[in-house]
C-alpha cells in the first residue's frame, strides 16, 4: 500500500529546505547569483536535463537557460543554496510535475523569494488521456518489496519524441507570453526542433522495424513511453526502487517472466547512473542458467542525469539516438 504523507510531515519537510536556502540568500549579489550581468531576455531555470535541451533550443538567443541538476537526477536531489539564488532573478520554473519533483520545486520558489517567479509543470501540457499509469520511487515516496505505488501518471514522459513535443509547445508558449516582441524566434525554434523530434522518432523505428525479440527488461519503471513509442514491450524492471537492489523474492519473478519458454526475454536493460549494480548481470547469468537464448545487457540512459560539462542543446538528441542504436545492436 502507498504510504500517505501527513501535513506534519509536510510542513516539517518545506522547513527543513525553505530555511537554509533563504539563509543562503541573505547578502547574495547579481554577480553571484549565476546570470549574466549583460544578457537581456527571459530567465529561465529547468530542472534537469532534458527540460535544459528543449528549452534551449526554443530560447535561442532570446533568453538564458539555466538548469538545477546534471549529475543527481530528479529521483534523489535536495536543492541547494545555488538553486535558490539561481531561482532568486529567474522569470520561469520549468519541471516535469506529475509527482517526479515531488513537493521541492513549490518549497523552492518559496525560498527564493522571487514573487515575480512562474513555476510551470511541463507534464500538465501533456492531454490526460495520453498519460500512462506508473509506479516508481518519486521524491517523496519510499517503495517497499511488494509496494505497487501507482502515480496518477508516470512523470518519465521526455522519454518520447512525441510526448517531448508536448514539452517544446508547451516552453514555446510560456516563452512567447513572457516575452511577446520575440515570439515570431520562439515560434521558429520550437517549429524546426519538432522536426528534429518527429525524425528522430522516425529514425528509431526505422532502425528497430525488423527486430523480432521485442519484449526488454529495463533497469528502473521508467521507460514506458519510450516503449510506446517505439513499438517495444517492457515486461519487467530489475530495481522497482531506483538505486535499491532487488530482493531474491522480486528477482525470482522476474525471472519467471523472462525464462517463460513460450515467450523468453533476452533483452535486459541497464542504466548508466547506477554502474555499481550488478543485478542486471545476476539475472543475465540466470537467465543462461534457465537455457533462455543468448541473453544480452544493454545499457539504456533514461536521461535523468547527464555528466559534469556533457551538457549542451543538442545532448538530448544525442542521448536518444544512442539509445536507439544499442537496442538495435542487441535485438534480433
Amino acid at each position: 500500500m502507498a504510504r500517505t504523507t501527513s501535513r506534519h510531515q509536510t510542513v516539517h519537510r518545506a522547513g527543513w529546505l525553505v530555511a537554509p536556502l533563504l539563509a543562503a540568500l541573505t547578502g547574495c549579489t547579481a554577480a553571484e547569483d549565476g546570470w549574466p550581468a549583460d544578457k537581456p531576455g527571459p530567465k529561465v531555470v529547468v530542472s534537469f536535463a532534458p527540460l535544459y535541451c528543449f528549452a534551449a533550443q526554443v530560447a535561442g538567443d532570446d533568453a538564458v537557460v539555466r538548469t538545477v541538476l546534471t549529475t543527481t537526477g530528479p529521483h534523489h536531489f535536495n536543492p541547494t543554496d545555488r538553486d535558490a539564488r539561481l531561482l532568486r532573478r529567474a522569470d520561469l520554473f520549468l519541471v516535469i510535475g506529475l509527482g517526479l519533483e515531488g513537493e521541492k520545486p513549490e518549497f523552492m520558489k518559496k525560498a527564493s523569494g522571487n514573487k515575480n517567479l512562474k513555476l510551470v509543470a511541463l507534464g500538465d501540457k501533456v492531454p490526460a488521456d495520453r498519460l500512462l499509469e506508473g509506479s516508481c520511487q518519486c521524491a517523496g515516496h519510499e517503495q517497499e518489496e511488494d509496494d505497487d505505488h501507482h502515480h496518477a501518471a508516470d512523470p518519465h514522459v521526455w522519454l518520447s519524441p512525441d510526448y517531448a513535443v508536448w514539452l517544446v509547445e508547451g516552453i514555446r508558449d510560456e516563452l512567447r507570453a513572457l516575452d511577446p516582441a520575440n515570439a515570431p524566434g520562439y515560434d521558429r525554434r520550437a517549429a524546426a526542433y519538432i522536426a528534429r523530434l518527429r525524425k528522430l522518432k522516425a529514425d528509431g523505428l526505422e532502425l528497430l522495424k525488423d527486430k523480432k525479440d521485442r519484449r526488454l527488461v529495463t533497469f528502473h519503471d521508467s521507460m514506458a513511453y519510450f516503449a510506446k513509442t517505439f513499438d517495444l514491450s517492457v515486461v519487467g524492471v530489475v530495481q522497482k526502487n531506483p538505486g535499491t537492489e532487488p530482493s531474491d523474492k522480486q528477482l525470482t519473478k522476474l525471472l519467471a517472466l523472462c525464462a517463460d519458454e513460450s515467450r523468453p526475454v533476452r533483452v535486459v536493460c541497464v542504466e548508466p547512473q547506477y554502474s555499481n549494480s550488478n543485478s542486471g548481470q545476476e539475472l543475465i547469468k540466470l537467465l543462461r542458467h534457465r537455457k533462455v537464448p543468448d541473453p544480452v545487457l544493454v545499457e539504456l540512459d533514461p536521461l535523468e542525469t547527464v555528466p559534469a560539462g556533457e551538457l549542451n542543446p543538442d545532448w538530448y538528441e544525442t542521448r536518444m539516438r544512442a539509445n536507439l542504436e544499442a537496442l538495435a545492436r542487441a535485438m534480433r
